[in-house]
């Protein structure tokens, strides 16, 4: 693994989890996040920030990193908890439970970002930290791989609006399918674009 910035941790043992989200930018579904303790006897190869993954990679490295972890777990805050609370503190709640929900307990945790949720394990944040260390890059896929295939299933659910395609960000296309067929329960309704269209 050889990553353009390496990170180096404090933490020297092996109970150490990275965790970090997906999702912040969307109109619509939830936040999610994911945490991952890797195997250090099990290395895998390939492993970067989600984004700049092509589909077929990420859904490959989903799946090792589900096989070979020694612990992973995919948590998300709703649609509802983002309008409650906001985007920020909304992303920082399924980065807790997503650690929490964790088999095994970590002894230290990464997050990615500038800011750690509020959990009871000794954390520190990594700026960049998807693309700077394979505990975060594999919490990143993990989280993305499953907000994707998420949407990919409410698009059928709620046809129309091409969420399959663009995962729920505001793209042209999605604003207006949105306004053409009006908002839904999926929608962030705290979010200035969907907002305006109430």
């Amino acid at each position: 693994m050889v990553f353009d910035e390496p990170f180096v941790c404090r933490y020297k043992g092996i109970l150490l989890a990275g965790t970090d989200e997906v999702g912040r930018g969307p109109l619509a579904g939830p936040v999610v996040a994911a945490a991952v303790i890797l195997d250090p006897d099990k290395p895998i190869s390939g492993l970067a920030d989600s984004k700049k993954l092509s589909e077929k990679k990420r859904e490959a490295l989903y799946d090792e990193i589900k096989e070979k972890a020694l612990a992973w777990s995919i948590a998300r805050a709703s649609v509802e908890e983002i309008d409650q609370i906001n985007i920020l503190h909304a992303s920082m709640l399924a980065m807790k439970r997503a650690i929490e929900q964790l088999s095994i307990s970590p002894e230290y945790v990464l997050v990615d970002g500038n800011r750690c949720p509020e959990i009871s394990t000794p954390s520190e944040p990594v700026i960049k930290g998807d693309s700077r260390v394979a505990c975060i890059s594999a919490a990143s896929i993990l989280a993305k791989v499953s907000r994707d295939r998420e949407m990919v299933a409410l698009d059928e659910l709620f046809p129309g609006y091409g969420l399959a395609k663009h995962k729920g960000y505001p793209t042209k296309a999605h604003i207006e399918s949105l306004k053409t067929l009006g908002v839904n329960e999926l929608y962030r309704r705290s979010f200035k674009p969907v907002a305006s269209l109430l």
